[in-house]
């Protein structure tokens, strides 16, 4: 069953949060650059994500259904901006990255990093976008106001709603979606399948234990005093299932994505691993400031400083990089490194 767009809004704009609201298009798309990206990025592998095909050559034009039900025509793929992390990350997987000329706050992986930024947190700025003159927008569901997408389709730019997908299941489709918007479907199916050969490949890995381990994913913004623990439908209870883990706020009984943090919902969470993006744990002074929080030193998890983390783009790509993510997990969950 599809989550609320509502709901997932507020996951986006939380994780836009984590990526550094700085960047923003407001001074005009030269200067709107993504102040939250890792400058340690480029020496590490987990944060590339290269191609299936260097040689791309699109077929157009191209039609694709998109998630409003739209049958968007694409006639040139030769300026794209994609608005959202996976979304970008497809592109470049694709063979198209040399085409994208904007991006969001949350395309934080290594070959965009010098790609302008044309939005803050989960808003877009209409002008910023057509001042890159763009013959396709990408854009994810939960972007927007709806005003500056009829700004964009109103200059004559094709804008396509990518399916909005939080499940390891639907990364496939989304992936063949992209693809044939972009006029190169053999390279989405491609994509597709060794997006799906490599997650069953690293959760194969987990290891048989009698007992998973319960896992609470908390995002955690310091400065801003947010504190939350994630339930059914946050994206991450996919991960957590998927590394071999039960998610400690869908076991206790949670129904939103995201719940205050209480030292009551923690005790009843009890999880024996705290999963956490990274900036999220430097935002409250890594695992030391973590456990001086009230309630945290009391679980399981705190008490034996189990704690582990995945940067905030790789956590929620959705996509080409989600068996990287759930590798990274599984060698932390289970200290198998």
């Amino acid at each position: 069953m599809t989550r609320p767009r509502v709901a997932r809004r507020t996951i986006v704009v939380l994780l836009a949060l984590a990526l550094g609201l700085g960047a923003c298009a407001t001074g005009g798309p030269d200067t709107a650059r993504a102040e939250g990206s890792d400058p340690s990025a480029a020496d590490d592998p987990t944060q590339t994500v290269g191609t299936v095909d260097p040689d791309a050559s699109p077929v157009l034009p191209a039609e694709v259904v998109d998630a409003d039900g739209r049958t968007i025509r694409v006639d040139d793929v030769s300026r794209i901006v994609s608005l959202w992390g996976n979304i970008t990350e497809t592109v470049y997987a694709l063979g198209l990255g040399d085409r994208v000329v904007g991006r969001d706050v949350a395309s934080t992986f290594t070959e965009a990093e010098d790609v302008p930024v044309v939005t803050r947190a989960h808003d877009v700025s209409a002008e910023a976008v057509l001042s890159l003159r763009p013959t396709v927008v990408l854009v994810d569901p939960t972007i927007g106001p709806p005003e500056a997408l009829d700004h964009i389709r109103g200059a004559g730019v094709p804008v396509v709603v990518v399916d909005e997908v939080t499940t390891i299941a639907g990364i496939g489709d989304r992936i063949v979606q992209i693809a044939t918007a972009l006029g190169v479907p053999e390279n989405g199916r491609t994509l597709a399948d060794q997006a799906t050969e490599e997650i069953a490949a690293v959760t194969a890995t987990v290891p048989d234990v009698d007992d998973p381990p319960r896992i609470a994913f908390l995002y955690m913004r310091g400065s801003a005093g947010v504190y939350l623990l994630a339930g059914p439908g946050s994206g991450a209870d996919e991960m957590i299932t998927a590394a071999g883990g039960v998610d400690a706020g869908t076991e206790m009984g949670l129904d939103d994505p995201f719940t205050p943090i209480t030292s009551e919902a923690l005790t009843q969470a009890a999880p024996d691993v705290i999963l956490m993006t990274t900036t999220g744990l430097d935002s409250v002074g890594g695992v030391d400031g973590l456990v001086e929080i009230p309630g945290i030193a009391q679980t399981p998890a705190g008490r034996d400083r189990r704690i582990v983390t995945v940067e905030d783009g790789l956590l929620y790509s959705f996509g080409g990089r989600t068996a990287t993510a759930l590798e990274l997990m599984i060698d932390q969950i289970y200290e198998t490194d």
